[in-house]
């Protein structure tokens, strides 16, 4: 049975990710820096051609996305933004350091957001709806090799909450331009909501893939 290929790549950088500010929700297009980095991917990538791309709507995604593969369908999805920081949008952690609503926002938790901003569960519920959908749409279009570009916040969870091997959001943590691809099988994704992380994007050379992916000289995936 064919599986259904899902490439999951952060968006390029902007100014304030260069400046080390919380820039969730906050609409930034990409910087010179930024536009360089999903060129180099795009390259190194060998330019890859997805039958469609879902996107978050922020401009540093939808230009992204328009550099990767311009010729591409794309859906803009809401559940593909990134965390709303509230009231720490546009701010340097040292900006915040002696903010006491900061020092209990970083103790963490999935019930602790930002004054006026979103929780962490609230970001997880949008990921697993996010997914629902593409993981549908892909399957009712008969779509095998798609594409999301969003933020790092939510391809960290959407690994760490949906991906086989199972690890903290954080070990897929990536760099601007770069992500995960993963492969989904119905059986699977109906049985468990698991999808299997089989390589990074830009592609990992085959000389240094570890045990950390699986299935990786496989297109198909086994109806388990």
């Amino acid at each position: 049975m064919k599986g259904y290929r899902i490439t999951f790549i952060r968006h390029g950088s902007t100014q304030g990710n260069i400046d080390g500010k919380y820039i969730g929700v906050t609409d930034l297009p990409l910087s010179e820096q930024g536009a360089d980095e999903m060129y180099r991917a795009a390259e190194l990538a060998d330019y890859p051609s997805f039958q469609k791309i879902y996107i978050s709507p922020l401009k540093r995604c939808l230009q992204s996305a328009y550099i990767l593969s311009p010729n591409s369908p794309m859906v803009e999805l809401n559940e593909l933004k990134e965390m709303n920081f509230g009231r720490f949008e546009g701010k340097t952690p040292a900006e915040l350091q002696n903010d006491e609503d900061y020092k209990k926002f970083l103790e963490g938790g999935l019930d602790n957001p930002a004054p006026g901003g979103e929780s962490a569960r609230e970001v997880m519920t949008r990921c697993f709806e996010a997914i629902t959908l593409i993981i549908g749409d892909m399957m009712e279009e008969g779509l095998t090799n798609c594409a999301v570009i969003t933020h790092s916040g939510i391809i960290m969870n959407m690994m760490g909450g949906f991906g086989v091997p199972k690890q903290e959001p954080i070990k897929y943590a990536c760099g601007f331009g770069e992500g995960f691809e993963v492969l989904v099988s119905a059986s699977m994704w109906q049985r468990s909501g698991a999808f299997e992380i089989v390589d990074t994007f830009p592609p990992t050379p085959r000389e240094e893939r570890t045990e950390y992916f699986i299935n990786l000289d496989s297109d198909e995936s086994e109806d388990k």
